[in-house]
This record gives C-alpha cells, sequence and structure tokens, in this order.
C-alpha cells in the first residue's frame, strides 16, 4: 500500500544501516531521495550508520575499557552516522540536487541527559525550516540529539526510526517512509518461519505490541511517537520497489477482527528473588532501583505467598542482566530474600492481535499448539490485542512456526 509519490509537502525517509552499508547503496539511497525532491515534495532523509558500524565502534570501546564512561560511549557511537549522513549529503549533490547533512543537534534534537537510552524532549525546526526553504534534502543523523548541556545522547538500539518520527511529527510531515532491508511487516520474522506473509497494513495499537514484544523493524517508541502525533509510517525495503506496509490509524476492513502476527525475541534474561517476604512494599522496594538505574522490566510474576514467603520472577534485556543483578542482589538480602538466581537461555513469543479482544479461544490454541510441540511455557503475561509466554530459548524457532501455523497467518485470515 506504498501511497502516491507525487505532489507538494513534505516527507520523512529513513535508511537503515544495511540501505546504506556501501558506497553503491549510498548512491541508490541518494537516487531514492532526489526522485522525491523531483516529484515536488521536500525531503528530510534520516539516515543510520553504514552496515555494522555501530557493533565495531562498541567492540572498540570494550577493548579499551571494560566499562566505558556511557557519555563517551554515546559520543563515539554517534560518529558512526555523522560519517553516514556526510556521504549521503555528498552522493545526492553529485546527482545535481543541493543538500545538507546535520547532526542530531545540529537538526534541533533535545534530549534528556539518560546517556543511551535518551529521551526527545523537544525539536527546534529552525534550521531544519531554513535549509527546506532553501531547497536544500535535508539529511539528519539518526540515533542521536543533544542536551541542554551540548552532551550528545543516544535513543538505543533501532533510534532512527524515533529520530524520524519526531521530525516528522514537529515538522507536521505528510508521511515517513521507513526505508529498510525487509520488504514490509510481516506475519512472523520470515528468518524464523520462511512461510510469514507480508502485510499490508496494520495499526499502531498492533504494531506497539509487535514491536515492544519483539518484532525488530520498527522500535516501539518510534511506534508511540507515530500514534501520538497520528504520523503514517510506511515501512518498505531500499532494494525494490515492494508495496511495503502502512502503519495507521485504521486499518482495511478485511484486516480487522483477526491474529496480525507473531512476534518473537531472544534477547532477554529472566531474574528470580527467592524467598521474598510477603508484605506490603517489597515489589517497590525491588523495582524502583532498577528503575533509578535506567532498566525496563519486562514480564513480572509473582508465585502465591506460603507462610508470607513467595518468589519473584521478572524478566530484563539480556544486555542489561549483568546490571540488574549487581542492582538486585543487596535490595533482596537486606528484605531477607534467600537468593537471587537468574537464567540468560529464555525468549519470549507472542500471538498479537484486535480480533482478540473479543473473540474467546486464542489463549486456549496458542497453549494447546505449544504443549503439543512439547514447548514448556515458563511464564505468561497479557495485554486486550497480546498473548506472551516466555520459553527456552532453543525452542523460540519452533515455537514461532507451531503459532503461524495454529493460527493460519499464511493464509489472508485467521479466527479462534
Amino acid at each position: 500500500m506504498r501511497l502516491p509519490a507525487g505532489g507538494q509537502g513534505l516527507v520523512v525517509q529513513k535508511y537503515g544501516g544495511t540501505s546504506v552499508a556501501s558506497a553503491e547503496l549510498i548512491r541508490s539511497v541518494a537516487q531514492r531521495i532526489c526522485r522525491a525532491q523531483a516529484d515536488g515534495r521536500q525531503v528530510v532523509a534520516v539516515v543510520s550508520a553504514m552496515g555494522d558500524t555501530t557493533d565495531r565502534l562498541l567492540a572498540l570501546a570494550r577493548e579499551v575499557s571494560d566499562r566505558p564512561n556511557p557519555r563517551e560511549l554515546d559520543l563515539l557511537q554517534s560518529t558512526g552516522e555523522t560519517v553516514a549522513v556526510t556521504l549521503v549529503a555528498m552522493a545526492i549533490e553529485a546527482l545535481g540536487t543541493p543538500a545538507i547533512s546535520l547532526t542530531g543537534g545540529q537538526a534541533g534534537i533535545r534530549t534528556s541527559a539518560l546517556h543511551g537510552r535518551a529521551r526527545i524532549e523537544g525539536v527546534d525546526t529552525r534550521r531544519l525550516h531554513r535549509e527546506l526553504d532553501a531547497g536544500n534534502v535535508v539529511v539528519v543523523a539518526g540515533f542521536q540529539g543533544v542536551t541542554e548541556e551540548m552532551d550528545v545522547t543516544t535513543f538505543g538500539r533501532g533510534g532512527s526510526n524515533i529520530t524520524a518520527v519526531a521530525l516528522a511529527a514537529a515538522l507536521k510531515a505528510a508521511l515517513v517512509e521507513n526505508y529498510t532491508d525487509v520488504e514490509g511487516i510481516y506475519t512472523a520474522d520470515p528468518r524464523l518461519e520462511p512461510r510469514a506473509r507480508r502485510l499490508r497494513d496494520i495499526s499502531y495499537q498492533e504494531m506497539m505490541e509487535l514491536a515492544t514484544w519483539g518484532a525488530q523493524v520498527m522500535h516501539p517508541r518510534a511506534v508511540e511517537l507515530a500514534a501520538l502525533y497520528n504520523v503514517p509510517v510506511l515501512v518498505a525495503s531500499s532494494f525494490s520497489e515492494a508495496p511495503g506496509t502502512l502503519i495507521h490509524s485504521e486499518v482495511t476492513m478485511e484486516d480487522v477482527n483477526r491474529l496480525r502476527g507473531i512476534a518473537a525475541d531472544a534477547s532477554i534474561a529472566k531474574i528470580t528473588v527467592l524467598g521474598v517476604p510477603d508484605r506490603p512494599g517489597i515489589a517497590a522496594a525491588l523495582f524502583e532501583p532498577l528503575a533509578a538505574a535506567g532498566i525496563s522490566v519486562d514480564v513480572i510474576v509473582q508465585n502465591a505467598s506460603v507462610e508470607r514467603v513467595t518468589d519473584l520472577t521478572f524478566t530484563v534485556a539480556r544486555g542489561d542482566l549483568a546490571t540488574s543483578l549487581e542492582t538486585v542482589r543487596p535490595v533482596a538480602k537486606g528484605m531477607g530474600a534467600l537468593d537471587v538466581i537468574s537464567d540468560a537461555t529464555v525468549a519470549k513469543v507472542s500471538a498479537v492481535g484486535t480480533g482478540m479482544q473479543n473473540a474467546p479461544g486464542y489463549a486456549a490454541r496458542m497453549f494447546r499448539a505449544l504443549a503439543a510441540a512439547s514447548i514448556n511455557i515458563e511464564m505468561i503475561t497479557t495485554s486486550e490485542i497480546r498473548i506472551t509466554c516466555i520459553v527456552a530459548e532453543s525452542q523460540l524457532k519452533q515455537a514461532v512456526r507451531v503459532l503461524h501455523e495454529v493460527f493460519d497467518l499464511e493464509s489472508e485470515a485467521s479466527s479462534p
């Protein structure tokens, strides 16, 4: 469902790292941007670092320090996007279209001071409007901004999506075109389930659940911003002219009342606090220090109390496991808990769809299918449009394929 390319207006295009991984690909991206400009639209292009640049920079940082300073790490990582935007701007100008590259700070993106997880507090659009009015394509470094003290911050993995949607909202752009290495949003990760089907469109609410629970094409915060400011987002491939998937407020009538997709996430870890005294304030005492450390807690399960003692289990991002354990262990010891144990070999699989709100049977089918495949469910959490199970990481691919089949997601219809 690609929207019409022609006509006046402003569009924000975002290009992921795989789209600009080489000089040849950068020239291809430049050609796509120039075509949009030639169609009479003003273009802001948000660009990620080339290929695996960010991974290489992080590896280099770990070679010189076991615990790199978060401020210096943000400044280091931001250089990847800075290199990419300058090369894209050069390639655009080589095609005869005026362009200018800007860092996040130069583009007016102001953020909180939480390094590695900064949140956008505002966008000063004066420089952007000035460059657009001068006829330039504006190429902005994704994933980054600056604090009031002009320190560089980053938004975390997938942060260029956040940049693109935030700029579109601030500039009142008609659309965000998110170009990546896949042709849209699929009913499951095609790497796990080859029969996964591309969706023509999907609602903000469904995309939020998919992104939060494992789909990596869009950052959850980017979807949240898009929904808040009603910015439609087209997810499409930079390597083909496939129509892509439109994320917007309303899906087509025939796509209503069905399960839309299976999300999978193998980047989590489980922490269990054993023998916790069951008294008021214990949960707050455990989770407040984690929040203060900038760690998001995911699934939480507390066992029924036996003789006023219980076990409390929760999940965190696997990259946060070491910091989480360092934070939780002294708190648990202080409250008299017996022990703190962890497991970094778990994963989560989720079934998502607005059709689950009013139709019974989805949970029963999901649990029955996993049981028939001998996949043990360790934890369960739900929302109105999602059911999530924590399973062994070694069984994640099997779980995705089993659920994709049992809900018949390969076809154009699915029901309980």
